[in-house]
């Protein structure tokens, strides 16, 4: 577990994708969300009872497979109001299809409830999110800034970028937002990404091989 500032984060990733999902919650309150349930949902929801937490939401950065198969397992068990950005619709949709695609067997998510906006404030508890619609990677990523810290999805990862050869993605688009909507946070800014290690926008700012020219896109 990590404590920052009002807030903890419990994350894990398991294979086949070794996708991070994030837990954050309210130490006061015990409240949480979840962000992007994958498949490792049997271990962070142990460790949510563990803590004997109440998951209030379920958000979604975007709707590609690795994101999204531990959906119906959260909202089974917690009765979860689903949050997702109405562009990946087709793709949350597409589950089971997009599961056939890397040879792994999904059945259908619930349907999202609740629609991210780019501008939007989520007053979850002690948790203020405000919505950044980040797209490129699928063109409804979003990333979710909760006081100095982005939950970034597959916009950017350290020392890499998000893929933009998958059905709708777009380097010329991810790039554009990376810039503009990414790196203009700020360098102290603490990133959370979908797969691999936390970096800050500092770090790749300096860093990243696809931001400073050193490295152009193959097979992304």
């Amino acid at each position: 577990m990590r404590v920052v500032s009002s807030f903890e984060i419990e994350s894990d990733a398991v294979e086949p994708f070794f996708k991070n999902g994030y837990i954050l919650s309210c130490p006061n309150s015990g409240n949480a969300i979840y962000i992007d349930p994958g498949d490792e949902v049997p271990q962070l929801l142990a460790r949510v009872r563990e803590r004997s937490l109440s998951l209030i939401a379920v958000v979604l950065t975007h709707a590609h497979v690795d994101h999204i198969t531990g959906v119906g397992q959260v909202v089974e068990e917690w009765g979860t109001p689903v949050y997702l950005h109405p562009e990946d619709r087709f793709l949350y949709d597409a589950l089971s299809e997009q599961g056939r695609w890397f040879g792994v067997s999904c059945d259908p998510a619930p349907p999202p409830t609740d629609v991210l906006e780019d501008g939007q404030i989520l007053n979850l508890d002690c948790l203020q999110i405000r919505v950044h619609h980040t797209p490129g990677h699928s063109p409804g990523s979003v990333s979710l800034e909760v006081e100095s810290h982005l939950f970034c999805g597959d916009t950017v990862f350290q020392g890499s970028i998000g893929r933009t050869d998958l059905p709708a993605a777009s380097y010329d688009v991810l790039m554009e937002t990376i810039r503009n909507r990414i790196l203009s946070l700020g360098d102290d800014v603490v990133l959370y990404p979908g797969h691999g290690p936390m970096t800050t926008v500092g770090e790749e700012r300096l860093y990243n091989p696809f931001l400073t020219g050193a490295a152009r896109p193959a097979g992304f």
